[in-house]
């Protein structure tokens, strides 16, 4: 589950090892990113957080350990047609005094998934292009005054990715929904009574659809 979005000019300057991997890209990649990020304070609230930020970043694509710029995975299988591997992901917290809608409520720590995912290559338009069904199902931890259980999030992800190996460019669209289990649904969205207001009803949540997403990236 993909908890934050990122919108804005990003610039990044990068050192590329000599050894290649996946047709053409480099085993590692290591540089610094820059650029505006503004996300939902929380998946599909209507406020949202902006910030400038400046960041290092490394990029690995072993056989087994890939490391990109939203998550960590370790590859269990692999084959031209699918992939399945264990990832890891992390989101920013929240302080709710900043958000309206939950004004006096807990803040929300920051978030940590991992679990098991599968890819499935469902089709090859060019030879440098492909269409990818992505099948993530993550356990959430949250992290504030220690480790805590918040439920698991299942967002299955349609990818259409292109890269022309020769100038270097690669582009990629993709549409998911985001499915959070009745425990992580209410740490989002619950109001318990003593928390409820003329404004705020208590409000009990339940299993179902968080966010639907769409993305568009280029480097």
């Amino acid at each position: 589950m993909k908890l934050s979005a990122l919108i804005g000019a990003v610039f990044w300057a990068a050192a590329l090892s000599a050894q290649a991997q996946d047709g053409g890209l480099p085993l590692w990649e290591v540089g610094v990113a820059g650029g505006v990020v503004s996300m939902p304070a929380y998946p599909a609230s209507t406020e949202r957080s902006s910030r400038a930020l400046i960041l290092p970043y490394a990029m690995y694509r072993g056989e087994v350990l890939r490391i990109d710029r939203s998550s960590i995975s370790a590859r269990v299988l692999r084959s031209d047609d699918y992939e399945f591997d264990i990832g890891f992901a992390a989101s920013l917290p929240a302080n709710s005094e900043d958000i309206a809608a939950r004004r006096g409520m807990p803040d929300l720590g920051t978030l940590v998934e991992f679990g098991p995912r599968l890819k499935l290559i469902l089709a090859r338009p060019t030879p440098g292009s492909q269409l990818r069904l992505e099948l993530p199902v993550r356990a959430v931890l949250e992290l504030k005054r220690g480790v805590h259980p918040q439920g698991a999030s299942f967002e299955p992800e349609l990818v259409y990715e292109s890269r022309d190996v020769h100038a270097g460019w690669r582009g990629s669209a993709s549409g998911s929904l985001v499915f959070g289990d009745r425990r992580l649904n209410s740490y989002f969205y619950g109001v318990a009574p003593e928390f409820a207001n003329t404004t705020r009803p208590a409000y009990e949540a339940q299993a179902g659809l968080i966010a639907t997403r769409l993305g568009l990236a280029t480097s």
